[in-house]
């Protein structure tokens, strides 16, 4: 089941040098979707078993693990993931974990959805990551603890089965459960280490959330709003602009490589829903000396509908955050923003509210889906 195509099964004993010179990993479609376990979107690691190696919260950390030969610390290697101890048997007769023994992690989604794939990274574990994964999905309302989640009453649906994995590899995994989950339990049989954690999907927002806040922004991530496509994503995803909060540096926007014809670059976005939009943001923090020169808007009501420019091609000013009411109300289900000739944004922002047609349709997603 695994996605490497050539599956090798154990990694080799570090040698010196580029310690990610070995590693294996594949192409994985379901990656063009948000990752649901961002840190950045909310997401964390509730609870596990057991972290007596490594520190369960490395698992969502951002970028790929590092790895440094020489760290030790009182308990052992320092590794940069999530790694549980030995398992043993029951006696000196039978010394070894039976079948049943696994170490487990909770992990709340950033933002409930639709998951779509899963990459389970064994990155710098070679000769201690786990003998196989399995991850089973739950839909809990509101914010449940640790306890409520281990309770008797909270139905999980399995994701990935009980799958022989691969050390210092991306271990990728499809999923087909066409249900929305809020929390995921990441099973290592029986014990080892895992780097980190992605859980690729569509976001799958609260309709009455959503209808409580009258205005928000439709195009957000969060909110349920979707980079669908771009031009080029040479230096970072186009999924960058619609992620909560200011960017923080220049890799958490979009930015293009240079051109040299007379095109431009653009994105074209899928909002929450059929929305009313008024007022839009356009971000270029960060972006100092490759900001996108002008930036324009437009927006279509439906998959065949006609583009509709809402904010006229605009000079923007590198490293700010620019302010644009519309003159009239803008209906649409998509959205596109261009920019010219090239460089990057950090974030759009489209604010509005759900029209009667776009609350409907995503009511009757979120029940579908068991929300």
């Amino acid at each position: 089941m695994t996605a490497i195509e050539s599956f090798t099964g154990d990694a080799n004993p570090y040698g010196g040098g580029d310690p990610y010179a070995d590693y294996r990993t594949a192409d994985f479609p379901f990656t063009r979707y948000a990752d649901l376990a961002g840190r950045q979107l909310g997401a964390g690691v509730v609870a596990a078993n057991d972290e007596f190696f490594a520190q369960r919260e490395n698992l969502l950390t951002p970028g790929p693990a590092e790895f440094d030969p020489e760290h030790f610390g009182h308990k052992g290697k320092v590794m940069d993931g999530w790694e549980t101890r030995r398992r043993r048997g029951a006696s000196a007769d039978h010394p070894w974990p039976t079948a049943e023994d696994h170490d487990w992690a909770l992990v709340r989604l950033g933002a409930p959805g639709v998951i779509r794939g899963i990459v389970v990274d064994t990155a710098h574990f070679r000769g201690n990551y786990p003998q196989a994964v399995s991850v089973e999905g739950a839909s809990v309302p509101g914010s449940p603890s640790p306890e409520e989640l281990l309770g008797d009453h909270v139905k999980w649906t399995t994701l990935v089965p009980r799958t022989p994995v691969g050390g210092h590899a991306a271990n990728g995994f499809p999923v087909s459960v066409e249900q929305r989950f809020t929390h995921l339990r990441v099973n290592q049989h029986p014990d080892g280490g895992i780097a980190r954690l992605r859980v690729h999907g569509e976001v799958v927002p609260d309709p009455g959330w959503l209808t409580a806040l009258g205005t928000f922004d439709v195009v957000a991530l969060e909110n349920g709003g979707r980079a669908e496509d771009a031009s080029n994503l040479f230096y970072s995803p186009a999924s960058n602009t619609i992620q909560p909060g200011r960017s923080r540096k220049m890799d958490d926007g979009w930015e293009t490589r240079r051109r040299r014809d007379r095109g431009n670059d653009w994105i074209r976005y899928r909002l929450a829903a059929q929305a009313r939009i008024r007022a839009l943001e356009i971000d270029t923090a960060y972006l100092k000396g490759n900001s996108a020169g002008w930036a324009s808007v437009s927006v279509k009501d439906g998959e065949n509908g006609e583009w509709t420019e809402i904010l006229p091609r605009t000079r923007l000013q590198p490293d700010t955050d620019h302010r644009f009411v519309l003159p009239a109300p803008a209906v649409g289900t998509h959205a596109r923003v261009d920019i010219y000739p090239d460089g990057g944004i950090s974030r759009l922002r489209l604010f509005g509210s759900l029209t009667e047609a776009g609350t409907a349709a995503l009511t009757a997603r979120h029940q579908e889906l068991g929300g």
